[in-house]
């Protein structure tokens, strides 16, 4: 059905190899990947190795991976996801199609699909919308921009799950982070209730208490949840904080809480092993 289809990673980290997986289940599709780690023979990582291993061809440059793909998925980080973008427009193709699946700011993800289009390439802004270790390329991913219906249908026959829902740039990022601080925001407050309760040795009454007044939610389990997915992922929700500070800055709005959200996931994620969580 699908014949010579290929698809270049930009950054090969828990998405990229959690996509390719599953993407390369489908014949006549390949993959290329670029991360700035490939060339670093010291890696503890090892992610060339562990591309190969998998059916991916590791790049030495992003120019090498960008070359002849169909669709270009960046996967970096949302702090690194704009340059990522601007680099990539020095080797985009007029016929190739950049999708953006970092979890950053409205403004940056404009800023993003200005280098592009510029260049000649088309954009489309991704915003996944729950975590990809289980569903891997069935996770929901909304997408934005004039390509976003077109990028949808080429890869949903792939078998991922995005759905357009705009055909403007930023709108989708900010559905995802509008949700993300209330969904980072309540981590952040439920690792210091759970800190607070242990240090007291009340936990049983607390969770109880809470239990009465939100009967639907398992307070306890709901705690060690949060906990978990902080202590492994802090460091990367605490990036997309920062982005949702960025967008409730640039819409005139107080910042404050957003970065302070920021700054408790990245006090779980540093606290890691330690005892303090």
């Amino acid at each position: 059905m699908h014949e010579a289809f290929h698809i270049a990673f930009m950054g090969f980290g828990e998405v990229g190899q959690r996509f390719s997986r599953d993407l390369l289940e489908n014949p006549g599709l390949s993959i290329r990947a670029y991360d700035i780690l490939f060339d670093r023979p010291d890696d503890e990582k090892n992610l060339a190795g562990r591309a190969k291993a998998m059916g991916v061809a590791p790049c030495a440059t992003a120019a090498e991976a960008i070359e002849g793909a169909d669709i270009v998925i960046s996967a970096v980080t949302a702090d690194v996801s704009g340059k990522a973008a601007a680099d990539s427009a020095a080797f985009i193709a007029k016929d190739q199609i950049f999708f953006d699946i970092n979890s950053a700011s409205p403004d940056t993800k404009r800023r993003s699909a200005a280098a592009i289009v510029n260049a000649g390439g088309a954009f489309v802004e991704g915003a996944v919308m729950a975590p990809v270790l289980k569903p891997g390329i069935r996770v929901p991913i909304l997408a934005g921009g004039p390509e976003a219906e077109r990028l949808a249908a080429l890869l949903n026959g792939f078998g991922m799950n995005i759905e357009s829902v705009t055909s403007d740039y930023g709108k989708a990022s900010a559905i995802k982070l509008c949700r993300s601080i209330m969904i980072k925001g309540m981590e952040a407050l439920m690792l210091d209730c759970a800190a607070a309760c242990r240090a007291w040795g009340v936990s049983g009454r607390v969770f109880a208490s809470l239990g009465e007044t939100f009967p639907s939610i398992d307070w306890a389990k709901l705690a060690g949840a949060m906990t978990e997915r902080v202590e492994v992922h802090g460091a990367r929700r605490a990036a997309e904080m920062r982005e949702a500070a960025e967008m409730l800055a640039a819409a005139g709005l107080n910042s404050s809480l957003a970065l302070a959200v920021a700054d408790a996931q990245s006090r779980g994620d540093a606290a890691r092993g330690d005892g303090d969580l």
